[in-house]
């Protein structure tokens, strides 16, 4: 079985960071972020995270811009919270932007693949969006957030 993770660097340290992500073995990590490298990143601003897990627990790191909302999305649902209408927004997004031509980089049976956002919880996050739309691709996918 494969498994996809999700994890937000929002509300904790980098030492829990770090310590989920190795006590789940999670080989690649993938930045799913907008704003990777906003002061509001602290220890997750993209060059910073690349080399904290290139060199402590030998994890890869890539941006794959398609993955992020756009501006506008973005900037929508943080003013008017609405989430069915963010939601829906962003799955268009995902038909428009075909991301089912990055399956074999989510589903990579030889790596444990963690998608990462800012936000603490994945249950009004794009990342579970997307955890969700690549899990459906694939045959027995089950999805863990950390």
């Amino acid at each position: 079985m494969t498994t996809i993770y999700t994890i937000g660097f929002t509300k904790k340290s980098l030492e829990v960071f770090v310590d989920l992500l190795k006590k789940n073995r999670i080989s690649k990590v993938i930045d799913t972020r907008l704003n990777r490298d906003s002061q509001l990143s602290g220890f997750a601003r993209s060059m910073d995270l690349k080399y904290v897990l290139e060199e402590i627990p030998k994890i890869k790191y890539e941006v794959i811009p398609e993955f992020s909302p756009t501006k506008e999305l973005l900037k929508t649902y943080r003013k008017n919270k609405d989430w069915k209408k963010y939601e829906k927004g962003f799955l268009d997004l995902i038909k428009e932007r075909e991301l089912e031509r990055f399956k074999d980089i989510v589903l990579d049976e030889k790596e444990r693949v963690c998608l990462l956002c800012s936000e603490a919880e994945a249950d009004k996050c794009h990342r579970k969006l997307l955890a969700e739309f690549f899990s459906r691709l694939g045959n027995k996918i089950e999805i863990t957030h950390l």
